[in-house]
């Protein structure tokens, strides 16, 4: 579409149609109770994004508010910049009576800091520009992957710095990516009224699940305001229930998955910390009861935990918590079983360092990954490349600006110098 178009639509607000169905086989969705579909039509107030040329942030929230209503800022995985990505989601929260607000932000050109404040901008933007929708006296933060690690150090702020959510705070987050803009003190400093959900998924390989066990375990929210939750697959009659990285949903189709395991505990969450339901409480921190695990009959149940552990190595993850480009990693939790405890080292030998051009990897013989990575110093990719049955690789980083660079391979890593 043609930008001036856009231009033309913004400040507008449209009914949002829907083209996402729910499609599962064998369950359902839940008719009645949390997790079923609410009442209100949806409406989507967008503006232009303050700090992103040509892309517009969105508002969805219950047709014809009267008065403000408690609203949640949901940051985007990396890449999906687009809001029909997760527009399942965002349709289902403003039709429960709330608004949810979709900022997006570059997936290229612009460093991890600098996704982060363009963020904050706009969710800052939309509740000063949108009072009449946005209660910030209820707010709540949730994100996935990239955002769901940034999400912690963006809420941070809007809480301490501009009080938001004196009268109700909640986090969810969905298998996060790792966390900048973070520090020990702050994660120690969250208001006492925070409520956390941490949904982590069994066969997610993109993200390793340290990173959410170390916020989990580090932020100062009680256990009876917090809970962990792993969402493990399932296969009934042929069809499949994959715990991966893809939940929630594409926003073509939805399963049980979506349903169950996350809009039903999202929506018991907001009605425990927006209304003080006691039965909101019970299913989305319920602390392992019948009433938050239990899936359809037939499906595994949810797994929750207040002292969450790593079950699978890090080399299983694109993103092992103690890669260099985590700065939380000095944070990693380890195995229980100290043969896969992450030691201090796991480096790459690489040669020549520096280099103008070419280097040399030696392919450590239990590196399990198949992908080798190179980051720039603003945490960017800029080179990935994939290793077969060898004990060496050789990256050409002739193309690349002279400088420092982090080379990844599973939980091993090193640094190359390049230059010209």
């Amino acid at each position: 579409m043609p930008k001036h178009i856009l231009l033309l639509l913004a400040f507008s607000c449209q009914l949002f149609a829907l083209s996402a169905q729910y499609d599962d086989p064998i369950f359902a969705k839940p008719a009645v109770g949390y997790g079923a579909d609410g009442s209100y039509s949806v409406e989507v107030t967008t503006f232009p994004s303050p700090d992103f040329p040509g892309e517009l942030i969105e508002i969805f929230h219950p047709v014809g508010v009267a008065t403000a209503v408690p609203t949640l800022f949901f940051a985007h995985g990396f890449g999906g910049t687009f809001s029909n990505y997760v527009g399942g989601m965002l349709d289902y929260v403003a039709k429960k009576g709330y608004a949810i607000v979709f900022v997006p932000y570059p997936t290229t050109g612009s460093s991890i800091v600098e996704r982060y404040d363009i963020l904050l901008a706009g969710f800052r933007q939309a509740a000063r520009a949108y009072p009449n929708v946005i209660d910030t006296t209820q707010v709540g933060f949730m994100g996935h992957s990239f955002g769901g690690g940034a999400m912690f150090g963006v809420a941070h702020r809007c809480f301490t710095e501009n009080n938001w959510g004196e009268n109700g705070r909640l986090l969810f987050s969905l298998a996060p990516w790792y966390s900048y803009e973070l520090t020990q003190a702050q994660l120690q400093s969250f208001p006492s009224n925070t409520k956390l959900i941490m949904q982590v998924y069994d066969d997610d390989n993109v993200n390793d699940h340290r990173m959410a066990i170390d916020i989990f375990n580090n932020i100062n929210i009680s256990a009876e305001e917090k809970d962990f939750i792993l969402v493990q697959s399932d296969t009934l009659q042929g069809h499949i229930y994959a715990a991966d990285h893809a939940v929630p949903g594409t926003f073509q189709v939805f399963d049980a998955l979506d349903y169950y395991a996350f809009y039903r505990l999202l929506d018991a969450l907001c009605d425990y910390t927006f209304h003080g339901n006691p039965a909101g409480k019970e299913v989305a921190l319920g602390n392992g009861s019948a009433q938050q695990v239990t899936m359809p009959t037939g499906l595994k149940p949810l797994v929750q935990t207040d002292a969450p552990a790593p079950v699978y190595p890090e080399d299983k993850y694109g993103f092992p918590c103690g890669a260099i480009l985590n700065p939380r990693n000095d944070y990693c939790p380890a195995l229980t079983s100290t043969s896969e405890a992450r030691p201090a080292g796991y480096a790459l030998a690489i040669n020549p360092n520096p280099t103008v051009s070419q280097v040399r990897v030696n392919i450590p013989a239990d590196a399990k990954v198949r992908q080798i990575r190179v980051f720039n110093q603003s945490g960017q990719q800029v080179l990935v490349q994939t290793i077969h049955a060898a004990s060496e690789i050789t990256l050409d980083l002739g193309a690349l600006p002279a400088g420092e660079y982090r080379v990844v391979l599973g939980r091993y890593r090193g640094r190359v110098l390049k230059v010209k």
